[in-house]
């Protein structure tokens, strides 16, 4: 794979067009969705995991190489088209358009998939209606559990098979469904829970839950998987704990916190003056969920986490209300537009 990346790194290099027929046929053929660029990213999982994230930064590199060269040239050429028309007027006033940016939390999420693209983890995506079966049950949720009362779940048409998606772990139990170990896979998406909105909860947020299954996965590989992301994502020097906790689709599970990254673990108001920020949920898969889901858990093991994508942007940028991801108010969104 290294050989066509630095193939096609030099075709892209030594690329020039004055034909706009040309460069539309350039995108076409590296960036478009069947191109040759995100037919590697398709090949990537296949890559041995030491050579993974070499790869991985090779392949990113390529990607953006191969946009520039686009974006490039099409101004050249959209402004030789200017130029000719004849039509150009230098004594009009310059037109100061606004630079536009990301969304605070589509900045988390797409900084979140490219660290753990890095260790081989593919992005799934399953539906936001879902059933019960693959919302609860599958997941070891006891009949009696909390979690499928109405004042925690939104129910479809007052169906208690039907309900909006309460975590994207049920994306995880299709992908056990259908696909054979070894799994390695994380899941963003948007999940709803009924509760009252406020600076620290909203009925609507965003999820990252990641899935591992393989022959003799142990906690020490969670440990270090989550090790590595927490100093990918907020710096070399943080550091990790991991406290015993409940949940039903893990056992045995752990809430994880790190240390603070506000007060560099000393204590502020942040971390409560405790040095320490909990930011996600994890565990060894439990058995019950492997059987659930068709694969034999005495030959396989497995580790699950997930985190809220708004809880890690507002430890990243210092926000206390999380309401203000879902008001669209441009002085707030402004803020981020270095952040690209």
């Amino acid at each position: 794979m290294k050989d066509k990346i630095k193939q096609l790194l030099d075709e892209i290099s030594v690329f020039t067009t004055e034909s706009k027929e040309e460069l539309d046929q350039f995108r076409i053929k590296y960036l478009s969705k069947k191109g040759l660029i995100p037919s590697l990213f398709g090949d990537f999982k296949n890559v041995e995991p030491e050579l993974r994230k070499e790869i991985g930064q090779a392949l990113n590199d390529l990607k953006n190489k191969a946009q520039d060269k686009l974006s490039s040239l099409t101004e050249i050429l959209d402004s030789n088209i200017q130029e000719s028309s004849g039509d150009l007027d230098l004594s009009l006033p310059v037109n100061f358009e606004e630079l536009g940016t990301r969304h605070p939390l589509s900045i988390v999420r797409n900084k979140i998939i490219e660290i753990f693209a890095r260790l081989g983890y593919n992005v799934s995506e399953g539906p936001e209606i879902e059933d019960d079966f693959h919302n609860f049950t599958a997941l070891n949720f006891p009949a009696d559990h909390p979690a499928r009362d109405m004042q925690d779940t939104f129910f479809i048409e007052k169906n208690p098979d039907i309900a909006l998606r309460t975590h994207t772990s049920s994306v995880q139990v299709r992908v056990m469904q259908s696909q054979k170990p070894p799994i390695r896979t994380i899941s963003p998406g948007r999940v709803f829970r009924n509760e009252a909105i406020s600076a620290r909860a909203h009925c609507i947020f965003h999820q990252v839950e990641g899935l591992y299954i393989n022959k003799n996965v142990s906690f020490a590989d969670l440990k270090q998987t989550l090790l590595y992301f927490a100093r990918e994502f907020f710096g070399e020097h943080t550091q990790i704990r991991l406290r015993p906790s409940y949940f039903p689709f893990t056992e045995p599970s752990a809430e994880m916190d790190i240390s603070c990254n506000i007060c560099g673990g000393k204590g502020c108001n942040i971390c409560k003056h405790s040095g320490w920020v909990e930011i996600l949920g994890c565990g060894m898969v439990d058995p019950n969920v492997l059987e659930n889901c068709g694969i034999d858990s005495k030959e396989y093991t497995g580790f699950a986490f997930g985190m809220g994508i708004e809880r890690i942007a507002m430890l990243k940028y210092q926000i206390n209300d999380i309401r203000l991801f879902f008001e669209n108010d441009k002085r707030f969104l402004k803020q981020f537009v270095s952040s690209i």
